[in-house]
């Protein structure tokens, strides 16, 4: 199953408020928004991949306990981007400072602001011309560092702000350069 794009702008171009009403009255679905406001209808991930999320999620978690940096963020997340997209990273981190100066409001509905950090681990849904498109996306919006993991082509492709695309082939570990001080990702977890 691959995600599918609905147009019903011809029809109603929802607003923020009814597009955070439609998520939250269809929790069984999940919903991105692009910049044009076509409706994204995502298919949920098979096991492989779920476990994979949970397990990449967790070294954050763990990290950033550890750290008091920032504030982690799961797959089911929508954030409000610049650009008016609603999107879903699989992992997402915002600096504390941040994150801090959101109202309650803000924080309670679609958050709108650009993480510091997004992941996205391609599952056998996605494309990868989508999945890129949509890591470019992150970047054109103030992310600073992105990793889109590709487990089928065993690479990992690193977009960093004001650079060209790193394309890494079966790499063991991912720093967190800057952005993520101190985080290392063992890709074992990964590619196993």
């Amino acid at each position: 199953m691959t995600a599918i794009t609905v147009n019903f702008n011809p029809i109603i171009k929802l607003t923020d408020d009814q597009f955070y009403q439609l998520c939250r009255s269809n929790p069984d679905v999940k919903f991105e928004r692009n910049a044009y406001g076509e409706i994204i209808i995502m298919p949920p991930t098979g096991g492989e991949t779920g476990n994979r999320n949970l397990e990449i999620g967790a070294d954050f978690v763990i990290w950033n306990r550890q750290t008091k940096l920032g504030v982690c963020f799961d797959s089911s997340t929508c954030f409000k981007l610049p650009n008016g997209a609603n999107r879903s990273p699989d992992v997402a981190w915002i600096r504390k400072d941040r994150w801090n100066v959101l109202t309650p409001e803000q924080k309670e509905k679609f958050p709108p602001i650009a993480p510091d950090f997004v992941l996205e681990l391609m599952s056998p849904s996605d494309t990868l011309a989508e999945t890129q498109a949509k890591m470019q996306e992150y970047i054109d919006n103030q992310v600073k560092l992105g990793w889109l993991i590709n487990r089928k082509a065993r690479q990992v492709e690193i977009y960093r702000q004001g650079k060209p695309v790193e394309i890494l082939e079966s790499p063991q570990k991912l720093s967190g350069e800057d952005t993520l001080p101190g985080f290392v990702l063992d890709l074992q977890i990964v590619w196993e």
